[in-house]
C-alpha cells in the first residue's frame, strides 16, 4: 500500500468528512467504490462470455418459505380431479413428507385462469401479476437438492447447501465491480418482520473479500442505515475530534494492514468508512420516496396498508438500480414459523396475505421500470427455495417439496412470454427440462456477460465457482 500514497491522501480528506458515531462493525458490509486496492490481488481471471452482456443490474425478489407452485403458477388438473384421493404415483415410488405424514390430495383453493397471449394460467390470488406474464419467462420445473429451509436457502443463494459460502450478488460484485461511487454494489431489503432463514448467511461473500457482501438497508425504521450519521445526543462529537480521531485509527489501520497484506477484512473496513462519508450525503436521497407522484406510490401500493411495506421496498429497488447499485435483493417473509411463504397449516388462510402484500407492488416494479427505460438493462427475478406437496399436511396446508417448484425472471435478455420445464400431473417431480439451481446461476452470469466456468475463487485449494462443478445455460429463456 505504500506504493499508492495520493490514495492514502485521498482517504483521509474522504475519513475527514465521515461522522463521529459511525463504527467499523456497523458498516463493514459496505462495498469498494473501486478495484485498485488490496483486496484487488485476486481479481477474476477472464470471466467474460463470448457475448456482449445485455444485463447491469438485477433486482431479485425472494419469497422465503418456499412458494406452493401449485397454488400460484403450475395448474394442474389432475389435482382437481383426485382431489381427497391417496397419493398414489404409481411405479412403486415411496411417498414421504419431510416434517408430516403425506395426506390426502389437495386440490387449490384457487381458482384458475389463462392470462395474456402466452396463455399462462396464474392463480387469482394474483390478479396484478397475471396482467404481466407476456413480459415473463418462467422457470415451470425448477428442482432443488433439500427440501429444509436452511439448507434450501443456501443453495437458492449461493449454489451450496452449508454456509461459508458467496452468495450470487457478492459473485457478481467481486466479477463487476460497482456502477457508482457513492452507494454500495449490493443491497438488501429484508421484510419488516425480521431476517430469513439463516439471517445474514444468504447474503454474505464468504471466502470472497469481505467487501462484497450484502449491505442490509431496514427501509421500515426510522434510521434506515444504522450508524451512518453521529447521534443527535452525542453533542461532545465535534468535527475536529471526529476528524483527529478518524486520522489516528487511519494509521493504525494502515500500519497494520502492511502486516496482514493478504487480509481483506480491514481493507474492506477502510472502504467501508470511506463510502459511509459519501453515503451520509448520497443515502438520504436514494432512500427518500416523498418526492415520488401520487401515481408512482398508488402504482407501489404505498396507499394500501396491506401492500405498504413490500411496496415500498420494491419502490427503493427501482430508485437504487437507477442510482447505480449493480445487485439488490427485496425478501418477502421472515424465517420463523409464519408470516412468511411457508405454508404448512392452512393454504387458504395463509398464502392469500403473502400474494396481497407482494402482487401489487411488483406488477408495479415491472410497469415502472418498463416506463422508464431500466427493463432495458435490468434482469427482474422471483424466487423461492423450493415448493410445496401436492397432498395435504393436516388437512389445508403443505409440507415442503424440492421435487419441483417454479420462478420467472424478466427484462434485459429475457425472451417474454415464454416457459420452460413441465413437472408431472401432480406438481410432485419435475417431468419435462428441470432447471437446476445451478443451471438457473448459470443463466444469470450469462446475462451479465459472464461465464459461469470461469469465474472463479481460489480457496483452499480449490477454483470455487457459484454453480460448483454443474450447471448449463438455460437457452429457451433467452433473447
Amino acid at each position: 500500500m505504500n506504493s499508492f500514497p495520493n490514495i492514502a491522501v485521498s482517504r483521509r480528506e474522504f475519513v475527514g468528512r465521515l461522522g463521529g458515531g459511525l463504527g467499523g462493525a456497523a458498516l463493514a458490509s459496505l462495498l469498494r467504490q473501486d478495484r485498485l486496492l488490496a483486496s484487488d490481488a485476486i481479481r477474476p481471471g477472464p470471466v467474460l462470455a463470448p457475448k456482449r452482456p445485455k444485463v447491469r443490474r438485477i433486482i431479485q425478489l425472494f419469497m422465503n418459505g418456499g412458494a406452493s407452485q401449485m397454488d400460484l403458477f403450475d395448474y394442474k388438473p389432475t389435482l382437481f380431479r383426485q382431489a381427497g384421493e391417496p397419493f398414489k404415483p404409481g411405479a412403486g415410488e415411496r411417498v414421504e413428507a419431510p416434517t408430516s405424514e403425506p395426506g390426502k390430495i389437495l386440490k387449490p383453493p384457487f381458482e384458475f385462469r389463462q392470462h395474456g397471449q402466452s396463455g399462462r394460467w396464474v392463480s387469482s390470488v394474483m390478479p396484478h401479476l397475471a396482467q404481466c406474464v407476456d413480459e415473463l419467462a418462467f422457470l415451470m420445473a425448477m428442482q432443488s437438492r433439500t427440501n429444509v429451509h436452511g439448507p434450501g436457502s443456501y443453495l437458492m443463494n449461493t449454489g451450496f447447501l452449508l454456509p461459508g459460502f458467496p452468495c450470487l450478488g457478492s459473485w457478481v460484485g467481486y466479477a463487476l465491480g460497482n456502477e457508482c461511487d457513492n452507494l454500495p454494489g449490493f443491497v438488501v431489503l429484508p421484510d419488516s418482520k425480521g431476517l430469513p432463514y439463516n439471517q445474514r448467511g444468504n447474503f454474505s461473500a464468504g471466502f470472497l473479500p469481505v467487501t462484497h457482501q450484502g449491505t442490509v438497508i431496514q427501509a421500515h425504521l426510522p434510521t434506515p442505515v444504522a450508524d451512518l450519521q453521529a447521534p443527535a445526543s452525542a453533542r461532545y462529537i465535534t468535527p475536529d475530534a471526529s476528524r483527529d480521531g478518524l486520522a489516528l485509527l487511519e494509521k493504525l489501520n494502515r500500519r497494520h494492514l502492511a502486516a496482514t497484506e493478504g487480509d481483506t477484512r480491514l481493507e474492506a473496513r477502510i472502504q467501508a468508512y470511506e463510502l459511509a462519508a459519501r453515503m451520509q450525503l448520497s443515502a438520504p436521497e436514494a432512500l427518500a420516496i416523498e418526492g415520488e407522484s401520487e401515481a408512482t406510490r398508488r402504482l407501489y401500493g404505498l396507499d394500501e396498508k396491506v401492500t405498504e411495506d413490500f411496496g415500498r421496498r420494491c419502490l427503493l429497488a427501482r430508485r437504487l438500480v437507477e442510482r447505480g447499485v449493480r445487485f439488490v435483493q427485496v425478501w418477502s417473509g421472515a424465517g420463523g414459523p409464519t408470516g412468511n411463504w411457508d405454508n404448512h397449516t392452512n393454504i387458504v388462510k395463509e398464502l392469500p396475505p403473502m400474494c396481497a402484500a407482494t402482487d401489487r407492488p411488483i406488477a408495479g416494479l415491472l410497469r415502472d421500470l418498463r416506463a422508464r427505460g431500466l427493463l432495458e438493462d435490468t434482469l427482474v427475478l422471483w424466487n423461492t427455495e423450493f415448493g410445496r406437496m401436492p397432498f395435504s399436511q393436516g388437512s389445508e396446508g403443505r409440507d415442503h417439496n424440492g421435487g419441483t417448484f417454479v420462478g420467472w425472471m424478466a427484462g434485459a435478455g429475457v425472451k417474454p412470454g415464454v416457459a420452460y420445464g413441465d413437472s408431472d400431473e401432480w406438481s410432485w417431480k419435475t417431468a419435462h427440462n428441470a432447471a437446476t439451481i445451478y443451471d438457473f446461476h448459470a443463466t444469470v452470469l450469462h446475462l451479465l456477460g459472464l461465464d459461469h466456468e470461469k469465474l472463479t475463487f481460489r480457496h483452499n485449494g480449490a477454483d470455487r465457482r457459484l454453480t460448483d462443478v454443474h450447471g448449463q445455460v438455460i437457452d429457451a429463456v433467452l433473447e
